[in-house]
């Protein structure tokens, strides 16, 4: 029987599928592993995803990565 990989994973960004992207690729140049999440509205409904907001895609770190993930991501968006 194979072990169920139980991996906890938080989330630093969410927003739409090109950010998320973008973010996601900013971690892993740092070497932070990342995963994206997509809650599926903006591909069932992509219009809907405009009008709510930065859209649905998540992007997750593991919580010892927590930290330095946030803080690139914020010294990103003071760029800006």
């Amino acid at each position: 029987m194979e072990e169920e990989d139980k991996t906890i994973l938080v989330e630093v960004f969410t927003g739409t599928p090109w950010e998320a992207e973008l973010i996601k690729g900013l971690l892993e140049s740092a070497g932070i592993e990342a995963a994206l999440k997509d809650d599926n509205l903006g591909s069932m409904a992509p219009a809907m995803t405009v009008n709510l907001g930065p859209g649905g895609v998540s992007v997750l770190v593991s919580p010892e990565n927590y930290e330095l993930a946030v803080q690139l991501v914020e010294k990103r968006e003071e760029k800006g």
